[in-house]
């Protein structure tokens, strides 16, 4: 999960919330009929909340450049020479570095390494000796995506 963009999104939703505020209290406050605020505030909170849920949606999704080499990318597989775990995060995975025999279709095997955050699920099938199916983006073979 990527904390910095949901930070972002929560930020930039955040800040638009509160420019829409001020120019509800200071411009359409006044020219609304008496007794409808408290619909108005429950309006308001309801639609700060929805952005943030869509906002939050939205900066989960992979990034544009992920999306692509899952598209375009060539596939391959890679076989794992090596794994060494680097810390535990906070979401009960593991990120690990494995070492990649890599290898695609029309072009020779060469070795590369990849840090991935590594869920107790994955565990059997990313263990040393093991093969996994893997995209390559085509102009830049140290680019790789695992395919799980």
């Amino acid at each position: 999960m990527d904390h910095a963009r949901i930070f972002r999104t929560v930020l930039g939703v955040t800040a638009g919330y509160l420019i829409l505020l001020g120019l509800w209290l200071g411009w359409l406050l006044p020219h609304t009929p008496p007794g409808t605020e408290p619909y108005q505030i429950i309006a308001l909170v309801g639609l700060f909340g929805s952005c943030v849920g869509i906002g939050m949606l939205l900066a989960v999704r992979p990034s544009r450049a992920d999306r692509q080499l899952w598209r375009y990318g060539l596939e391959g597989w890679a076989r794992i020479e090596g794994t060494h775990p680097l810390r535990p995060t906070d979401h009960h995975t593991e990120l690990t570095e494995l070492d990649l025999e890599l290898t695609v279709p029309g072009s020779a095997s060469y070795r590369g390494t990849i840090v991935f955050d590594v869920t107790p699920a994955d565990k059997p099938r990313l263990a040393v000796g093991e093969t996994i199916s893997i995209r390559v983006d085509p102009v830049n073979r140290d680019r790789i995506i695992l395919v799980l």
